[in-house]
């Protein structure tokens, strides 16, 4: 491993949460992990039907799922790190009640504009999920965070991919603005469930700065390299896994298709498999095999794209190539996380933002991208987009591999 995070002040360290996390106490976190991911992703079947309501070009409206990752991105900057000195308690709680009155004012937004920085409000306060994941990752024995993690992110897996079915259902019920009429009732129902039951943590009785805090962030991602190298191949996985979902609703929406918002959401249960392949994958890293694990999914990452490029020939391929790609992608995504998450106890909710900002960018690029890469060469163009990363990946952790290895099941470094 390199640099030691010894090698930070003292002052500028968080505090970790005393207890254990319990099964009931698990399936909470995935709950609510689940709920507040599907905020984000809960566009992406409606893009169609919100470009018609504002009139905006089919091509461009990407930059509502730019815009939710762009808000997402600061929110790691500026709000995760403060888990690590304040009550997660209160800060998860709180953010839950603002997303409500933000998913509001989307679903009553009567300009773009104002829809827009609304939508980046929601990704803003949407990484919630990340401090939920790190305050389980404090909450778990070391010897059982990779499982604690995978559990908890199969919540998140859950979440983006029936976000896809619950919108385009709801949509077709009562229009897309009531999916987030909807989700904002569900969001302040979970922060209620939230405040009953998260535990509160101890007071670290530190008064290090919110800068110093933010200035630690990058002290950490300048001196791990096992850090760099996840966060690069989360910007990586997360831009082909854009690249897809953003896209597929156009050729799949048009004709000689013409499926239904509730029909192409369904493809997002094809994808479920990412959920159960995600607590596997957290299982394997801590045994040691988060290399292995790793490389064999960006493998199936680049295999998906064959299917995938099948739409307009068969939509069984289709549904394979959905099942390959979710697999692959959420499998390096858990393993990624419970290797970083071993490197140091009481920097957890800085780890796992530094880590995320590289996951929203890689997000934001996908979108924009694949929409004008549609416009232009239509599907087999997105496709050949979405290959290209998944190459750029495969050898990108060849190349790094040796240089990020990283045993798992030890102790932590304090």
């Amino acid at each position: 491993m390199t640099e030691s995070y010894d090698q930070i002040p003292d002052d500028i360290r968080g505090d970790a949460a005393d207890g254990r996390l319990t099964p009931a106490m698990t399936m909470i976190f995935a709950i609510a992990c689940g709920l507040s991911v599907a905020n984000i992703y809960a566009a992406q079947p409606l893009l169609d039907a919100m470009a018609r309501d504002f009139d905006v070009d089919p091509a461009s409206i990407g930059i509502i799922i730019s815009m939710t990752q762009v808000g997402y991105g600061l929110g790691l900057i500026f709000l995760v790190p403060l888990g690590d000195t304040i009550d997660r308690r209160k800060l998860i709680v709180s953010q839950a009640v603002l997303s409500a009155i933000a998913l509001t004012i989307v679903g009553t937004a009567s300009g773009f504009a104002v829809m827009l920085a609304a939508i980046a409000a929601v990704g803003l306060l949407a990484v919630v999920v990340q401090s939920l994941v790190a305050f389980a990752a404090t909450l778990a024995a070391p010897a059982e965070r990779g499982r604690a993690v995978g559990l908890v992110t199969s919540g998140v897996v859950i979440g983006i991919l029936m976000a896809r079915f619950a919108s385009g259902m709801l949509a077709d019920i009562g229009g897309w603005r009531c999916v987030y009429l909807v989700s904002a009732a569900m969001t302040l129902s979970m922060a209620v469930l939230l405040a009953w039951t998260l535990p509160r943590q101890r007071s670290s009785g530190k008064t290090e700065s919110y800068g110093d805090l933010l200035r630690s962030l990058f002290a950490l991602f300048a001196r791990e390299r096992l850090l760099r190298v996840r966060a690069t191949l989360a910007l990586l996985i997360f831009a082909a896994f854009s690249t897809f979902w953003t896209a597929m609703v156009l050729p799949l929406s048009a004709p000689p298709l013409s499926l239904s918002h509730t029909e192409i959401g369904l493809f997002g249960l094809a994808g479920m498999a990412g959920a159960v392949a995600a607590g596997g994958a957290g299982r394997l890293t801590d045994r040691g095999y988060g290399e292995r694990t790793t490389g064999l999914s960006l493998a199936l990452m680049l295999a998906a794209w064959l299917p995938i490029a099948m739409l307009h020939w068969s939509i069984w391929l289709l549904v394979l190539g959905v099942v390959a790609l979710d697999l692959a992608i959420q499998a390096v995504h858990v393993t990624n996380q419970s290797m970083i998450f071993t490197l140091h106890s009481e920097a957890r909710s800085r780890l796992v933002a530094g880590y995320m900002v590289f996951y929203s960018i890689g997000s934001a690029a996908g979108a924009s991208g694949s929409t004008i890469v549609y416009g232009i060469a239509g599907w087999p163009g997105v496709c050949i987009l979405g290959a290209g990363i998944s190459v750029t990946a495969l050898i990108f952790w060849a190349a790094t591999r040796q240089m990020s290895d990283c045993p798992i099941a030890v102790a932590d470094r304090a």
